[in-house]
């Protein structure tokens, strides 16, 4: 018991380690308990020489993640999205299985195992791919759009996959179209079953448990009912893990459908962390390093033949070249479901835990170059594309001659709104896009844009921007923004920039960088929505433009700084930029007290005061003189750990 116990703490706390060193790298916590496992496994440290003792309390994780999985199925998205899903995933998985299963029978692979190699090759990693895109902003963007199409339904594959992987497993005596049948008609009672279930008796039973305002018998039904689900299946002969994500379906579209995803991720996080734990505690490395070629030789084959896969698929639905092949690098690794795959096929004797350790050593390389690729996706799709070539001869005939006109870099949404209010004012302007098709439409149209990188100071010559008057930065690209902002000063330091960026706390960037006018999105909003709110009001349009003029001038000083909330979410870059606003109350024996507000100095500390309220009253524009006293409030402003530090100042005195 007592070294069960102390193998316990070892593994925990390798886990923690490895969790954290792999985030500071900024490398997916999925290869850290892969790497926990390897440490901890029979070949090295032997905390646990059979990983079957945990495997299947670890085997609940995966459990866990299916009924997440099934939380988050969206029927109405599905179906809006119906033309990418159903087209471009189905083709891309399809196709992926049947490429890379037919290259393993003719490596000399059985069908079986062919099956499993196919199938874990035609996943990808939700986890990974999902979380840099949301990073990055890039979601909605039509690539994007197409990574997240195919990611849907290679989730929706899950499901069959791990149903007829131990329909593989059958005895060679027995038809497998009787097995497959008798599979088919299991499983459509077990979906009847739990449907009839979810929609007639599970909602009651919730609404039951909320009544009573009980969070832990909340969380209790709802691992009961998850694994209940996965337990019914299992008594079928099926995976455990559609059962679960049946019942997650079922109660997708219920009101308690981010409570009980709330509830389970805590469970569903460890659980999976451990599944990922036994995985790596499998990996053997005597026949890694002995087959060390081919493993490499794996990765290359996997990424480059799922990239050109995918961009086949898409060009035989027609979408656009560019967001196909970014598409295709976004998803060249092998996902989280493949390793659930391959211990499934290893539990039923389907492959040997030596083929699975290189197909999980190929996966692991595979989504730890991810990350990396994910954010140079777009310039590597754009190398790929091999975009039509703007001749040199048109800028310098139609554009190098203007004077007086005003430069667009980026020609997206932003950039065209702008083109149409100077056009609509007889401003002549050039503007300059990267992507290559944005352009060809642009200028099929007649309009005056141009391919190519803003920041090349041979484009920047060739479009004028010696005789221009204005340059407009409308791309939300801060560094690609900065390097554009130090090359048009280069050639002309007396050109006025405005920059638009999406993220205020960029805005100190920017203008150290030289531009004159920056326009953070979500503060011009803000005044555009008071300006109308005071004109309702009755106040004058004259007081109103002074005011909106005011605040652009002091680079919308009176909007900086909010109070934050529970679902403030803060990283390193915005947690030293962004200001905060903060309200202190001066308890009697503060140090502050009785104290002038020339001798606190709130500016030694490096926030600024906001307002002072005394007696539920404000304090209009308190001097220097003024007296603090005990249960004044105090309103101060600046970077949250400079406010954390101006608190502790005015309590405690240091």
């Amino acid at each position: 018991m007592e070294s069960d116990f102390v193998d316990v703490l070892l593994l925990m706390g390798l886990a923690v380690a490895n969790v954290w060193l792999f985030r500071r790298v900024n490398l997916p916590p999925i290869l850290a308990y892969l790497s926990c496992g390897l440490l901890a496994g029979p070949e090295l440290l032997n905390l646990y020489d059979n990983p079957d003792k945990i495997h299947f309390i670890a085997e609940l994780g995966v459990v866990f993640l299916l009924f997440t999985l099934g939380l988050e199925f969206s029927l109405p998205k599905m179906l809006a999205m119906r033309h990418l899903v159903f087209g471009l995933g189905l083709g891309q998985v399809l196709l992926t299985l049947g490429a890379f299963m037919g290259g393993a029978l003719l490596l000399g692979f059985s069908t079986p195992q062919a099956f499993v190699i196919g199938a874990m090759a035609a996943l990808s990693s939700t986890a990974i791919v999902i979380k840099q895109l949301s990073e990055m902003g890039a979601i909605n963007t039509g690539r994007g759009q197409m990574t997240v199409s195919v990611l849907l339904f290679q989730d929706l594959a899950v499901v069959p996959f791990l149903i007829v992987i131990p329909l593989l497993a059958a005895d060679a005596g027995q038809n497998m179209g009787v097995v497959i049948a008798t599979a088919v008609f299991k499983g459509a009672l077990v979906v009847a079953i739990l449907l009839s279930v979810g929609k007639w008796l599970l909602p009651r039973i919730f609404s039951e448990v909320a009544r009573t305002r009980t969070d832990e018998l909340f969380v209790l039904t709802a691992l009961l009912v998850t694994l209940l689900a996965a337990g019914l299946t299992y008594l079928f002969g099926l995976s455990m893990a559609l059962g679960a994500f049946l019942a997650g379906m079922m109660l997708s579209e219920s009101q308690y459908r981010y409570q009980l995803e709330a509830d389970i991720r805590p469970f569903r996080d460890i659980l999976m962390g451990l599944f990922f734990i036994t995985i790596g505690m499998r990996l053997a490395l005597t026949p890694l390093f002995d087959h060390l070629h081919w493993v490499l030789l794996g990765v290359l084959v996997l990424m480059i033949g799922k990239i050109v896969l995918i961009r086949l698929i898409a060009w035989l639905f027609k979408s656009p070249g560019q967001d196909a092949w970014a598409a295709g690098i976004k998803l060249c690794q092998m996902g989280e479901f493949s390793f659930v795959l391959a211990a499934l096929a290893v539990n039923h004797r389907i492959i040997s835990p030596e083929l699975s350790s290189m197909l999980l050593t190929i996966g692991v390389i595979s989504m730890a170059l991810t990350p990396y690729l994910i954010h140079h996706s777009k310039g590597l799709a754009k190398n790929l594309t091999q975009p039509p070539p703007v001749e040199q001869e048109d800028i310098d005939e139609s554009h190098q001659r203007q004077r007086d006109h005003a430069l667009i870099f980026g020609y997206g949404r932003v950039g065209q709104t702008v083109g149409r209010m100077l056009r609509v004012e007889a401003i002549p302007f050039v503007a300059v896009d990267a992507d290559p098709i944005r352009v060809q439409e642009a200028r099929s149209a007649g309009e005056p844009v141009l391919f190519g990188d803003g920041a090349s100071k041979d484009i920047l010559r060739a479009i004028g921007v010696g005789s221009a008057k204005l340059a407009i930065i409308t791309f939300d690209e801060h560094h690609k923004a900065i390097g554009l902002i130090g090359a048009i000063q280069s050639l002309n330091p007396e050109l006025p920039i405005v920059v638009r960026t999406r993220k205020e706390h960029r805005a100190e960037d920017f203008y150290l960088a030289g531009a004159s006018q920056v326009i953070p999105e979500i503060l011009e909003g803000s005044l555009m929505l008071v300006s109308q709110v005071l004109h309702l009001s009755g106040v004058p349009m004259s007081r109103i433009l002074k005011r909106v003029r005011e605040e652009r001038k002091g680079h919308y000083g009176h909007m900086h700084g909010f109070y934050p909330g529970e679902n403030t979410q803060l990283n390193i870059e915005s947690q030293s930029k962004l200001e905060f606003l903060h309200a202190v109350i001066l308890s009697p024996d503060a140090w502050a007290v009785g104290k002038p507000l020339r001798e606190v100095n709130l500016a030694s500390v490096k926030v600024v005061l906001k307002g002072l309220r005394r007696n539920n009253q404000e304090f209009a524009n308190p001097d220097a003189d003024t007296l603090l006293k005990a249960n004044d409030v105090l309103v101060i402003a600046g970077k949250p750990r400079r406010v954390e530090r101006a608190e502790r100042y005015l309590l405690e005195g240091h």
